[in-house]
């Protein structure tokens, strides 16, 4: 079994509405600003399309 991806859990809890502050990595850690940075990938498109509708 391989290791999970911080940053594609991040993405996958972005499509799943888990919040940000939900981060399962410490804080300071490579992990957990991978993980932020997929969910910040995914939210920031979520909201984009979600501004465009207006």
């Amino acid at each position: 079994m391989t290791d999970p991806d911080p940053f594609a859990e991040g993405e996958r809890a972005a499509r799943e509405n888990v919040p940000a502050e939900a981060n399962p990595y410490l804080d300071g850690s490579d992990q957990h600003a991978l993980w932020a940075a997929g969910h910040e990938k995914v939210a920031g498109a979520i909201e984009a399309r979600q501004s465009e509708r207006g």
